[in-house]
């Protein structure tokens, strides 16, 4: 089994990574820290702004950077950035540290949680739909590997997710 000391969700954004994050860490009495954030605190700057001047290889690794150091700490719940699974690196340290919960949706989910957003740089083409659709395709296999627990999002209240994501949790750890 698995350390659960420390619990990384991954999937694709408007899977509710963040809002599950929060609400999880509270009922488990953990820390919530979100790499998005923890970036864009570090840098000064919002990631639509590292992607205009650095382009998504530059943002790629100042996440590769974040994940190492945060993935060294222990007692929290890490909401992932929907591309950090990319990194052969991300993956393996995700994997070996804590328990990985995948936040499964569909696209027409993360489309009607993302459609008004224009800090999603990766949406901001003239076919959101075929963007993530093609996200989901890379991506999908990648969040699988590293899983130890995946959970559909769609159509679900936060409370209950949260909720269902903490029994999942106790019961991997009470089948270990």
């Amino acid at each position: 089994m698995r350390q659960t000391e420390n619990i990384y969700l991954v999937g694709p954004m408007g899977a509710g990574k963040t809002t599950i994050g929060r609400r999880l860490a509270e009922l488990k009495h953990l820390e919530f820290i979100d790499a998005d954030h923890e970036i864009e605190a570090r840098t000064g700057v919002d990631i639509p702004f590292i992607f205009e001047k650095e382009g998504e290889a530059g943002f790629r690794k100042r996440e590769h950077d974040v994940i190492a150091e945060l993935t060294k700490m222990k007692g929290i719940v890490l909401a992932t950035g929907g591309g950090a699974v990319l990194d052969a690196d991300n993956r393996r340290r995700l994997a070996s540290n804590g328990l990985v919960v995948y936040l499964h949706t569909t696209v027409d989910e993360q489309l009607n949680r993302t459609r008004h957003s224009k800090k999603r740089p990766l949406l901001q083409t003239a076919n959101p739909r075929e963007r993530l659709e093609s996200l989901l395709a890379e991506r999908d296999p990648l969040y699988r590997e590293i899983a130890d627990l995946i959970i559909t999002t769609r159509g679900r209240y936060v409370r209950r997710l949260a909720q269902q994501v903490l029994k999942e949790i106790d019961s991997y750890q009470a089948q270990a």
